[in-house]
């Protein structure tokens, strides 16, 4: 009777016997995160840390973990993927459930998970491309970079993509990292990702790449470029590869210097050095070549493509604006690399179909009959669907580096503490969470079973592991069989 007045009045502090104690003074508070990349554990990382009493789910519609640290990583950056021991620590905590291979849209949908937990975090991400919506853009030989990177890096699906690199020229539209990702991988030397782990398929068809120059085209200058100077370092330091810079298009760019904030400086400087240095030479095995100023408007060629057409552009209040002036260059792949979008897997969400992400404020989903501007309601309960969060590139959109999806899952994951504490959620209830009764579902141990299988593999081959890219076979092993 004592206990249950007062469960800690007779209990030292930090022993098990307390938390067990404690665990009985309220209810659990039931969190449901959907998708286990970067942004959903980052949010489970800071749940658990600042949120007493929760309870955690972490589902996704893949068996295995991790989305884009897994799956859009490059093979050769195995630091950037070293993140992943601080996820598995997440998941092995006592209060966090894995379940993989189950599907929003298909095997529940966001109304059921809002009646079986006090909250619901959506950060599936975003898995469709952004298109150039030009003529003849769906020309054979056209492919993305989304597509591109899943081959190489064994998303399930992709196994058979089987991008045509018989050719000597590949056209990548765009300069972020992920574009200089795949200028990267396609003229690095095959011996050297042999070491990594890219799929031995992909590894296959690189061994018999033609293309030997690689073409970077973005619409703005040099002074906008997306990708980053570690990615830039990599490029000018790859072995065999030379690299080709524009003379015309850095006019200006050296006075624009000493207004620059230092990483745009220090990125600016590595180019223009780069650009100083550059020979003509010819006794490199491949050649980079950024080309700046230029808008695609055309894809040519009968069957496949044969060349692109572009305006020439002008920078005007730092956007890029046409010219009259045009330019035709040759190529024998073309590969989109401008962007993601997000993809609305259940009808009862706020989807912003423009933006391409869930309509939120600050990780909050507005209800369906408002918009991500509209500031005319201040009450909470009118505004925002109750205990349903977004976060990562599903509510901000598919901007920034791997850090950028920490700070805002860090943000949002905040917001549902002060929820819970401030009684906007109110844990009176106990909620009972997914029941996974008839799904066949991989736990986090049915992943450690799938990850010894493929650093098993990839021992035998001299590489960190060898991916299973098969979902039946990743499923079997799972079970143990």
């Amino acid at each position: 009777m004592l206990l249950n007045s007062n469960p800690l009045r007779f209990i030292k502090t930090g022993s098990s016997l307390y938390r067990f104690a404690r665990s009985f003074s309220t209810v659990q508070k039931r969190i449901c995160i959907v998708g286990a990349g970067p942004a959903g554990f980052y949010a489970a990382q800071y749940i658990l840390k600042h949120l007493d009493n929760s309870q955690i789910d972490i589902v996704d519609k893949l068996p295995v973990p991790f989305g884009l640290v897994r799956f859009g990583v490059a093979p050769d950056h195995p630091e950037v993927k070293n993140v992943i021991n601080t996820f598995t620590k997440t998941a092995e905590n006592g209060r966090v459930r894995f379940m993989g291979n189950l599907s929003l849209g298909k095997d529940f949908t966001v109304e059921e998970l809002r009646n079986k937990y006090h909250a619901v975090l959506l950060t599936y991400g975003a898995e469709k491309d952004r298109q150039l919506n030009i003529p003849n853009e769906t020309m054979r030989n056209v492919i993305s970079a989304r597509e591109f990177v899943a081959w190489y890096n064994g998303l399930p699906g992709f196994e058979n993509f089987r991008p045509d690199l018989s050719g000597s020229t590949l056209t990548i539209l765009g300069q972020g990292n992920v574009a200089v990702d795949v200028a990267r991988i396609v003229l690095s030397s095959v011996d050297d990702l042999k070491k990594t782990d890219i799929t031995e398929y992909a590894l296959e068809a690189l061994s018999q790449s033609k293309i030997k120059n690689v073409l970077l085209v973005g619409r703005r200058g040099p002074l906008q470029a997306a990708f980053t100077i570690k990615e830039l370092r990599e490029m000018l330091k790859l072995p065999n590869c030379k690299t080709t810079w524009r003379e015309e298009d850095f006019q200006n760019v050296a006075e624009s210097i000493p207004a620059l904030q230092r990483p745009k400086k220090r990125i600016t400087e590595l180019m223009l050095k780069s650009l100083s240095e550059q020979s003509t030479s010819t006794g490199s095995v491949g050649s980079f070549l950024p080309i700046f100023y230029r808008s695609p408007v055309n894809v040519i060629g009968n069957d496949c493509v044969e060349a692109i057409e572009y305006t020439i552009n002008k920078l005007v209040d730092n956007k890029a604006v046409s010219t009259d002036e045009k330019e035709t260059i040759g190529t024998d792949l073309v590969c989109r690399s401008i962007g993601y979008v997000s993809t609305n897997v259940d009808k009862d969400v706020n989807f912003d179909d423009r933006k391409g992400c869930i309509a939120n404020v600050a990780g909050r989903v507005l209800k369906k009959a408002l918009t991500g501007s509209d500031s005319t309601i201040d009450d909470i309960e009118d505004k925002y669907e109750k205990g349903l969060y977004a976060s990562g590139w599903l509510a901000t959109g598919p901007t920034g580096v791997i850090l950028s999806t920490m700070n805002n899952s860090f943000g949002v994951a905040d917001l549902i503490c002060k929820d819970f504490q401030n009684n906007v959620i109110r844990a009176t209830e106990v909620k009972p969470g997914l029941q996974v009764i008839g799904h066949q579902v991989v736990s986090w141990n049915g992943w450690k079973a799938i990850d010894q299988e493929e650093c098993r593999r990839g021992t035998e081959k001299g590489k960190p592991r060898e991916k299973i890219v098969s979902l039946e076979e990743m499923l079997r092993i799972a079970d143990g069989k």
